[in-house]
């Protein structure tokens, strides 16, 4: 279920669960539970994230084949 979250709609949800857990309303059993929810989702996202990074880390040439991105510094 959360895989098919985006990653916008799996960042709200983790900040409602923050929130519940930041206001101390939440019994002991729930609060276990929305912990584990929020740990998935932040485990989804992290993945999002890295995924997202290793697409920006590569370029197209201009014959259309990846390359590794790379910053040459001058000397």
């Amino acid at each position: 279920m959360a895989d098919s979250l985006t990653f916008e709609e799996a960042m709200v949800q983790l900040e409602d669960i923050v929130r519940k857990l930041e206001e101390g309303d939440v019994p002991l059993e729930e609060a276990i539970s929305i912990y584990k929810q929020g740990m998935e989702l932040s485990k989804l996202l992290h993945g999002k994230l890295k995924n997202v990074e290793e697409q920006l880390a590569k370029i197209m040439s201009e014959d259309g084949e990846e390359q590794d991105f790379e910053i040459r510094e001058e000397e």
